[in-house]
């Protein structure tokens, strides 16, 4: 049976003095952003410098000690991940007017550069299309030229590498590697470099947690586990905040460690844990169900798909298909302060479907979806 441990450190992440070297598989996170307003108190509180320079309205040297704030952590980045994994670093540009002055900071080329510094390598990015403001919306003069400023509506998905390709030499690492595999439909969308989705509110009627905390859509994470991870590997997210990441990992079966300084937010990530598990469930039955749908398109079109997955018994694209699995988790419990153990079910297809229809012919989908939506512990 599959399990993952969840662990949740309410330290700085400068200091991550709790994971070995080369024990991180990937890294995924959204710091805070310097020169965005709300984070002000928080960059200040670790280098007081910071709210001399704004006071003086001095915003390159702000801009820059902020982000030396962040290159603590990225420093500890390259030492905890091993060779061949990825780190993806979701960053947004800021805007600001100081002393009059309104100016673009531009928070994702500081940090690209402070990675390649460190020796990671660069690797094709994506844009994230918030789609946060309204089509008539504007910053600047309205209808008088020369004074106008085009909308900052899209944020920044970096992606690096620590040393070499990772290599899968023994034949377990080549089978995990194989049952962590994606659609081919999936390996469309989600290796496109332009990802086009909402971002969202913070679930928590806390006012105050909602402005110190601004986490990306569950969708995010999810995808860049699954893209750059394999099943049982460890995640990491040194700014967790109210645990986006955390979730993510969960559904995919993956471990995860985060970092978090706000012993709020900490509270907000445990009632999160313990939210209903069919949520988790959902996001790899949404997968199925799309992948159903591109079955249907496909046949609509009269277009074979020439592979079986020997797991669903439904059709695919490619061989490498073949054995892909996903994982279906059955209950999480903290079985200490901060740390969090998940179990899964052995084989989610025999479960919701029964072995007496095991063939691909009777395959139900939508017996599965449903089924697999409503497991009950035994």
């Amino acid at each position: 049976m599959l399990k993952t441990e969840h662990k949740i450190f309410c330290s700085d992440a400068r200091d991550m003095n709790h994971l070995d070297d080369q024990s991180i598989d990937l890294v995924i996170t959204s710091p805070p952003y310097p020169m965005v307003e709300m984070w002000d108190e928080q960059f200040g509180s670790t280098d007081s410098r910071v709210k001399d320079y704004l006071e003086a309205a001095d915003c390159h040297r702000a801009f820059e000690t902020m982000h030396g704030v962040l290159d603590q952590v990225w420093k500890e980045l390259h030492r905890v991940m091993r060779d061949g994994a990825f780190a993806c670093i979701n960053i947004g540009d800021a805007v600001r007017t100081l002393n009059k002055r309104f100016q673009l900071y531009p928070n994702h080329a500081r940090v690209l550069n402070k990675f390649t510094e460190l020796g990671f390598d660069a690797l094709p990015l994506i844009l994230w299309r918030k789609q946060t403001n309204a089509p008539n919306k504007f910053m600047g003069s309205g209808m008088l030229p020369a004074g106008a400023y085009v909308t900052l509506e899209h944020e920044y998905i970096l992606i690096f590498r620590k040393g070499t390709k990772r290599e899968f030499k023994t034949r377990t690492q080549k089978k995990s590697r194989m049952e962590s595999s994606y659609f081919w439909e999936e390996r469309n969308t989600w290796f496109s470099d332009l990802w086009d989705f909402k971002g969202i509110k913070q679930n928590t009627k806390n006012d105050s947690l909602r402005k110190r905390s601004a986490a990306y859509p569950f969708i995010l994470p999810f995808r860049l586990i699954n893209m750059y991870s394999l099943s049982g590997d460890t995640v990491l997210d040194p700014f967790i905040g109210t645990g986006t990441t955390t979730l993510a990992a969960l559904a995919a079966g993956r471990n995860s460690v985060g970092y978090e300084l706000d012993s709020s937010l900490l509270q907000l990530l445990s009632e999160n844990l313990e939210q209903d598990i069919s949520f988790l469930r959902k996001a790899n039955c949404d997968r199925i169900k799309n992948h159903l749908e591109f079955i249907n398109r496909c046949e609509e079109g009269n277009k074979e798909l020439k592979h079986r997955n020997s797991f669903f018994g439904f059709p695919v694209m490619t061989l490498q298909e073949k054995d892909m699995k996903l994982s279906f988790i059955e209950k999480v419990a903290e079985i200490e302060k901060g740390i969090f153990q998940a179990s899964y079910y052995d084989d989610a297809y025999i479960k919701c479907i029964g072995p007496e229809n095991l063939t691909a012919d009777s395959f139900d989908p939508e017996r599965f979806i449903q089924n697999a939506l409503s497991f009950d512990s035994e």
